[in-house]
């Protein structure tokens, strides 16, 4: 099985990178939307807009993205034997982080499609650097593997 992985690992990595764009510019985009739908009163004609917006977000591309990676990035793991290396579980700990990140967002998300605004348009815009910083960590760590 690991001969066959090693045999398309370009693929899997390419696959794993492309999906962590999609996961990444749908993370840089909710934050954004939910400080748009602030602009309208809860139960108007336009919450409802970026309610429907927000949740094909979601449905369509976050959440699918998420799951991509996640798997081709343990089966690449597993491919070239990197479970053992720090500069891996590193990694794995900050895209946990990333991916309860994503959770609590969505979270946030619903509740104010349900008419609620648990977050200021300050905390939204702060909180949507969240994802970039843990890029910029997790390249790092891929590329010079420190440990």
């Amino acid at each position: 099985m690991q001969d066959f992985l090693l045999s398309i690992y370009p693929w899997l990595k390419i696959g794993h990178v492309i999906f962590m764009v999609f996961w990444l510019a749908g993370l840089f985009m909710l934050p954004r939307q939910c400080i748009y739908m602030l602009d309208h009163e809860p139960g108007s004609a336009g919450e409802a807009k970026w309610a429907v917006r927000m949740g094909k977000l979601r449905k369509i591309i976050l959440s699918p993205s998420l799951i991509i990676v996640w798997v081709l990035g343990l089966t690449i793991a597993y491919s070239i034997g990197a479970f053992s290396q720090g500069w891996l579980h590193a990694k794995l700990a900050l895209v946990l982080a990333l991916t309860g990140y994503h959770g609590w967002l969505v979270a946030q998300t619903k509740k104010m499609a349900r008419g609620q605004r648990p977050l200021s348009e300050k905390r939204l815009r702060m909180i949507g650097e969240v994802p970039g910083f843990l890029l910029v960590l997790i390249v790092a760590l891929v590329y010079l593997k420190p440990f």
